[in-house]
């Protein structure tokens, strides 16, 4: 779902799925969590995630997310990006 300013994405993740560590340098991200267990490590510092917490991960930091059993759904939002484009590069 997504507004003219904000991006907002439902993630549903079976047990075990995880993201690898990554650095997002563009945008804060909000997670809401819906339903289930999992645990978010930003800038080496774990926490938990479970129904009904939220956790604002700022840009520019280390994260990793992984899911827990039963699995893991939450909302991803954000501001909204520029649509990415295919650029051409002059040869040389």
């Amino acid at each position: 779902m997504a507004s003219a300013d904000l991006n907002a994405t439902l993630l549903a993740w079976p047990p075990g799925h995880q993201v690898a560590e990554h650095v997002n340098g563009e945008l804060d991200v909000l997670l809401v969590v819906l339903e289930g267990r999992g645990s978010a490590t930003i800038d080496g510092e774990a926490h938990d995630l479970a129904a009904g917490s939220a956790l604002l991960i700022p840009r520019g930091t280390r994260r990793r997310i992984s899911a827990d059993d039963p699995g893991l759904r939450y909302l991803s939002v954000h501001r909204r990006r520029e649509p990415l484009q295919i650029q051409t590069t002059a040869e040389p």
